[in-house]
């Protein structure tokens, strides 16, 4: 709980330092009238953050708020939710609490599920910034780990002072940035500064387990690490830095591979053959990244591209990368999401409703009256108008001037890949097909000028 020893103390230089080092970030990138918020623990790190933004807030004239996230993962959360309001209270500071809900499920990581509330919650403040309190030494905490868990440039990448935020891969705030104005700030500096100005704070009973990766780290082997390199801090956040660049490298050399390669939807597989193992696995990386997809692991990428160099033209060729399939038709590889297959009885009854919605991530279909286009309104109501996928031998024709033709022939002409063929919602009319999703309606169904037409649009998803 909060922490009740106040050891009367002058501000030292070390304190100094801290705010002289918040200071020079929020006059480089905070703007006058702006609004931060200072996402609010009650820990050490996230009470210095506020004390220096309160401090500072008239000095750079900037508008402060916090925001607080109760996890529920501790019997203590409720009194540090508490204690929180009535430091921001004491301070006339406006705060917001949210409870959040965690669902833990087998293999995934505690840690992991709160954060990814935690940001749920802070993308929702609607201010200019949100300020986080994380310090140097979380910064080289967090490449150690990363480099344990064999993360990619991306995810050594250091933590930038600003960050704008994006959707990918983590659901992101609309305008706010993320802003973390300790980051060049010791640990130990922070608990200098908090006892130089008789702070109180909160300690999270978490944060001595060590079942959690960070702790360990934190408490047994940085010390260790501490006595034969003092410096270490500094020198993980300059590689850190390094890597961040490398990584901003690979990125555009990723967009530019993309747009040699791309062929409509696909990128063609001659392409990523000339562009050799390691620029092709870095191409796949920003198709997926652009895709918003977690990033699959290293092996399933190798796999995926080894499966589509080694395979024939006509073969098959589909491997799983985590949320998306990689699959090949031709000369061209596409990834597509991973999505559940379909009721091959799929048979929905159309009544005339604006929507339909298909289920098993087929999205849904769209109906919108109209006059002079899309489907006669009378020829559909001639017999009972269904939704059903393909079933083979299915007969259209497009084109009043030529004969009926089979829907498999006008796919593959219309270059449509054979995976997306079997999820495409057909309209049937009376048992006739009426309307298909990339071909359009039949010409027997078709709306003459100035008559009543429904025009009918399929959305793909969920």
């Amino acid at each position: 709980m909060a922490s009740t020893r106040k050891p009367p103390r002058a501000i030292d230089a070390s304190a100094d330092r801290v705010i002289a080092s918040v200071q020079a970030v929020l006059a480089e990138h905070v703007r006058p009238g702006q609004t931060i918020c200072a996402a609010l623990s009650g820990g050490v790190d996230s009470m210095v953050l506020l004390d220096c933004l309160a401090r500072l807030r008239r000095r750079l004239r900037f508008r402060l708020a916090a925001v607080h996230v109760d996890h529920g993962l501790s019997p203590n959360a409720k009194r540090w939710a508490e204690f929180c309001r009535r430091i921001c209270a004491r301070r006339r500071i406006p705060i917001a609490v949210h409870a959040v809900r965690i669902e833990r499920r087998a293999g995934e990581s505690l840690e992991s599920k709160a954060r990814e509330a935690r940001y749920g919650v802070l993308r929702e403040q609607g201010t200019d910034f949100v300020a986080l309190a994380h310090n140097l030494d979380d910064q080289a905490e967090t490449l150690l780990l990363q480099l344990l868990r064999g993360a990619g440039l991306k995810g050594l990448a250091a933590m930038p002072v600003v960050r704008e935020q994006t959707s990918k891969p983590s659901p992101a705030l609309e305008h706010a940035r993320l802003l973390r104005p300790l980051l060049a700030i010791t640990r130990a500096e922070i608990l200098a500064y908090a006892r130089g100005r008789e702070l109180s704070w909160v300690e999270d009973e978490s944060n001595a387990s060590l079942r959690f990766d960070r702790n360990y780290l934190r408490r047994r082997i940085l010390p260790l690490l501490e006595r034969r390199f003092p410096g270490y801090r500094e020198t993980l956040a300059r590689a850190s830095r390094h890597l961040g660049e490398a990584a901003a490298v690979a990125g555009a050399l990723g967009a530019m591979d993309a747009a040699r390669a791309l062929e409509g939807e696909g990128v063609r597989v001659s392409a990523l053959r000339d562009l050799g193992p390691g620029r092709a696995k870095n191409l796949l990386r920003h198709l997926i990244e652009g895709r918003g997809a977690p990033m699959p692991p290293d092996a399933s990428l190798e796999e995926g591209l080894r499966q589509l160099l080694a395979a024939g033209r006509d073969a098959r060729v589909r491997v799983a990368l985590g949320t998306l399939v990689l699959l090949r038709q031709g000369d061209l590889a596409f990834l597509e999401p991973a999505l559940p297959d379909p009721l091959p009885d799929l048979e929905i009854p159309w009544r005339g409703e604006g929507e339909v919605v298909l289920g098993s991530g087929l999205g849904r279909l769209r109906f919108r009256r109209v006059r002079g286009k899309g489907l006669s309104a009378e020829r559909m109501g001639r017999g009972d108008v269904t939704v059903r996928l393909r079933r083979g031998g299915e007969r259209m024709r497009p084109d009043s001037r030529r004969p009926r033709r089979t829907l498999k022939n006008l796919l593959q002409e219309s270059r449509v890949p054979h995976w997306r063929r079997e999820r495409l919602p057909l309209l049937f009319c009376g048992g006739a097909l009426a309307w298909a999703p990339g071909i359009g309606s039949d010409a027997a169904y078709r709306c003459a000028p100035g008559e009543r037409g429904v025009e009918v649009s399929w959305e793909p998803g969920n």
